[in-house]
């Protein structure tokens, strides 16, 4: 691998461990009562959202360990603990990006893409999914500012008009100097600015 490659896969590597550590923050908000609740997520009570992160995670951590996602949704057990799963997987996925620096490409649905394009890609996924869970628990947890920049530059990239509504809903318009993390989720079709509680 080359220099240029070899940062860039570190870059998006370092990128994915900090979003998995801002969620696993996140989660200690979730408590039982709190998995019927609705959340940003449109049709999704929170429940699915973890479920649906669980998932995720697992399936970038299948990514890191055998270079290669056959695009199976592998699905999750209904009676498990939704917030121990998201978390196993998220402690299985930080164990892999580890020893993953050397690991060039990874092969999506037979796609090859650099390592630090699926790590990047990731992070965005796991960043937001995890202020989506704050906010169904009734508190604002801003993404924050150094990362939400950062995966405010890579979702221009990412995320096409095709990808509208299907993946992501319409995006929403804050004011442009909003903090970076309200400019990101507004990005990314969610509404940044409930009247809800306020958490360091």
């Amino acid at each position: 691998m080359t220099d240029e490659r070899a940062a860039a896969a570190t870059g998006g590597i370092a990128l994915l461990e900090r979003a998995i550590n801002y969620t696993l923050g996140c989660l200690h908000l979730v408590t039982p009562d709190a998995l019927d609740r609705a959340t940003p997520c449109a049709d999704w009570d929170l429940r699915a959202l973890l479920a649906h992160l669980d998932d995720s995670l697992r399936v970038l951590g299948e990514a890191v360990d055998l270079g290669v996602v056959q695009l199976d949704a592998v699905g999750t057990d209904p009676a498990a603990d939704p917030v121990a799963g998201v978390r196993g997987s998220a402690t299985h996925l930080l164990g892999a990006l580890a020893g993953s620096r050397d690991q060039p490409e990874i092969s999506i649905g037979g796609c090859p893409l650099t390592t630090g394009i699926v790590a990047a890609t990731g992070a965005v996924e796991v960043a937001v999914h995890g202020w989506d869970v704050a906010r169904a628990c009734g508190v604002d947890r801003p993404i924050p500012p150094p990362l939400a920049e950062e995966m405010l530059d890579l979702s221009a990239l990412l995320v096409s008009v095709d990808d509208r509504p299907v993946r992501f809903a319409a995006a929403v318009d804050v004011p442009p100097r909003a903090d970076p993390g309200d400019r990101l989720v507004g990005f990314l079709g969610r509404r940044p600015y409930p009247t809800i509680s306020r958490a360091a």
